[in-house]
């Protein structure tokens, strides 16, 4: 009986419907819980790298804007007005290296300064003005405290006069011109003419030292055609030299062999041609032709 009963109960249990809960939908994780599932960190450590994270962000853009603004710069510039009232100002300017130019203009740019406290001299700015100066190879600007700025000059050295359009002009090694120079002033240095003939001072000084006995004798020199030279002797003579840096300072060494040996200068030569390689010609005025036989 007790069995039957147990069935019948059994049997009514598997006829009845049972009841499902409907899944309940799951709300999105936030950024934070997402982010910990990536990350191996706790949400409370990523909520606070992200606040220092805004904060750098924040940081960075008044930083460029304060750059932007030349805040940092105009802080400098208030203390170092402070510095120079405490005595640190420019009281004295010493020019060192200077025996050719004039003083004055490098003064005119020490003193040519928004601000004379010692820590707001723009040092670089002095330097770049002073170099523009065409007698100033190189210039270095210090400080020297309490109140004294010095300033060194190594000034360019006149090698030759370069005569071009009728003008005078110093020119030093490199071929710049130094300043331009007075015909009743002109330095014991020697004439070189033509267009471009300061850019081969360098060439001519080179071309002397092969025949150091001949350059007391010169006068002048002439860049022909862009090429080669006419050397100019003050006894009158014309040397005419072969193209070509070693061509032509072998013919001058050959032409102060010849006049050591037979005294071709001031002898009323006119002209001494060498442009052609093993060839002398020897130009004379016709009431000297007889001196070209005895050569």
């Amino acid at each position: 009986m007790s069995q039957a009963q147990a069935i019948r109960r059994g049997s009514a249990s598997r006829g009845r419907p049972t009841s499902r809960r409907k899944p309940v939908p799951r709300k999105p994780a936030s950024f934070s819980a997402q982010m910990a599932q990536i990350v191996p960190f706790e949400e409370a450590t990523i909520r606070r790298f992200s606040r220092w994270a805004v904060l750098g962000v924040i940081g960075a853009g008044l930083l460029g804007l304060a750059i932007l603004l030349r805040v940092p710069q105009m802080v400098g510039w208030q203390v170092g007005e402070g510095i120079g009232k405490l005595g640190f100002t420019v009281d004295r300017i010493e020019i060192q290296g200077i025996d050719r130019m004039e003083r004055l203009p490098v003064y005119a740019v020490a003193l040519d300064q928004p601000s004379m406290a010692m820590p707001n001299i723009d040092l670089d700015e002095i330097r770049g003005r002073v170099e523009a100066f065409s007698w100033v190879g190189e210039a270095r600007v210090t400080r020297r405290l309490p109140d004294t700025l010095v300033i060194a000059i190594s000034e360019r050295r006149p090698i030759a006069v370069w005569q071009h359009e009728r003008q005078l002009y110093l020119i030093d090694g490199a071929g710049e011109v130094l300043e331009e120079v007075a015909l009743d002033a002109l330095p014991d240095l020697p004439l070189i003419i033509g267009p471009q003939a300061n850019h081969q001072v360098g060439d001519f000084a080179r071309l002397m030292d092969a025949a150091p006995a001949l350059e007391p004798m010169l006068d002048g020199a002439t860049w022909v055609g862009n090429r080669r030279w006419d050397l100019r002797f003050q006894s009158g003579e014309v040397l005419s030299l072969p193209e070509g840096e070693q061509q032509a300072a072998r013919a001058l060494r050959q032409f102060a062999r010849m006049d050591g040996v037979t005294g071709l200068l001031g002898e009323g030569f006119r002209r001494f041609d060498m442009r052609v390689p093993d060839r002398f010609v020897v130009r004379v005025s016709p009431e000297n032709a007889a001196l070209a036989e005895d050569i």
